[in-house]
């Protein structure tokens, strides 16, 4: 017992900050080959019954990295802001109450002195959601839907000089079985007989949707993990066609804009610009229609051709370790872009905290409390929640 003391004493003090006597791992993460964050998934989500799940992050840094990392610990509160962030990688699994499940890896490489970079990764899921409509096309009430699917997803950016605008290309495939409980609700609704069909045929299915797009990323972001300041807008546009293995063809657009600002010493603002776009010739199948995505919204409940979203968030630092936060978003849907001005907003509020978790990378983790058009959820965030 008495010599494993000074054992457990340096393990503990692997998780110590010597800068101010906290909880930190980013010794462990850094100096240990098998060293990882452990993220719990608690999932609230009333669309799939709770459940459970973790994932796994795990930072990679070159020796000239690590060292220049070490000396801003010493030296600064703040040691990831505008260092060369670190590679990451990703595993993930979760289990829900309503026995939908996922499993899936990434990874996030930052090349040439972060002139190149890498995002990609790929999972396979058997989720059990209700369905409920299309934009203004709305059931009397949900359709349950089973969906197996496999999934990959990758893209490559380069920096234009020494700019912070990158170019690049990206790819997104899915290949899913769909299969839904019955049609009861849909055959008693009073929705013409073709746009029944045409949800039928939507619904089930087992089809793939594979395409090749471009992106363009203005980032001037102080932390690519958990931001303070900077700003991140990127445009994506991907050709889902015939010709690259697709069973759909149609066109996905995605403008995105986050801005972090400094508005004093202790308390920050972040903006969320959203809007995602497909143009199909019919109903897209659910998992290839864009969705409201926001704290609070329960997944897969609001979809449709169009989607446009904003959000704002208030942060207060109370020093480098703890943070407090609150939000308000709102968003719409429509499957006419003309229609997107009169559909009904949907808002989305709550608050939260965050703890420095890994300072030498500037990575956070905490807890946020959301309130949807319908139900109240918690969710265990890592990193920033967009």
């Amino acid at each position: 017992m008495f010599a494993a003391t000074p054992y457990a004493t340096a393990a503990g003090d692997m998780f110590i900050d010597p800068l101010d006597g906290m909880f930190d791992a980013s010794r462990y993460l850094s100096e240990n080959a098998y060293g990882f964050l452990p993220v719990p998934i608690i999932i609230t989500d009333p669309a799939v019954e709770g459940g459970a799940g973790m994932v796994g992050v795990f930072f990679h840094e070159s020796e000239e990295d690590k060292e220049e990392r070490l000396k801003a610990m010493q030296s600064s509160e703040r040691a990831a802001s505008h260092l060369l962030p670190p590679s990451a990688s990703f595993l993930a699994a979760a289990y829900t109450g309503n026995d939908s499940w996922f499993a899936g890896a990434g990874h996030m490489a930052f090349w040439d002195k972060g002139n190149i970079r890498y995002t990609g990764g790929g999972g396979h899921g058997d989720v059990n959601l209700a369905f409920y409509g299309f934009g203004e096309v709305q059931l009397p009430s949900p359709i349950e839907l089973n969906t197996r699917a496999s999934g990959v997803f990758q893209s490559l950016r380069m920096r234009v000089k020494e700019s912070p605008l990158f170019l690049g290309v990206l790819q997104r495939a899915i290949s899913a079985e769909m299969q839904p409980s019955r049609f009861d609700a849909l055959d008693d609704s009073t929705l013409p007989d073709d746009i029944k069909q045409q949800i039928k045929n939507a619904l089930t299915v087992e089809t793939k949707t594979s395409g090749l797009g471009l992106v363009a990323e203005y980032d001037t972001r102080d932390n690519v993990f958990s931001p303070k300041e900077g700003y991140l807008y990127s445009l994506k546009w991907v050709r889902f066609d015939d010709a690259v293995g697709s069973d759909v063809d149609y066109n996905l657009t995605i403008l995105e804009g986050l801005n972090y600002w400094r508005l004093k010493e202790d308390w920050r603002m972040g903006l969320k610009l959203y809007s995602e776009n497909v143009n199909p010739s019919g109903f897209l199948p659910p998992f290839a229609t864009p969705t409201m995505i926001s704290r609070g919204i329960p997944a897969g409940r609001y979809q449709g051709n169009h989607v446009q979203q904003s959000e704002v968030e208030m942060q207060y630092e109370m020093g480098f370790r703890w943070e407090l936060l609150a939000f308000l978003g709102a968003g719409r849907i429509a499957n006419d872009l003309d229609d997107i001005g009169s559909s009904n907003s949907l808002i989305n509020k709550g608050a939260g905290f965050r703890y420095h978790v890994a300072r030498r990378y500037g990575f956070f983790m905490g807890l946020d409390l959301a309130r949807g058009p319908e139900d109240t959820v918690w969710y265990i965030q890592a990193g920033s929640a967009w």
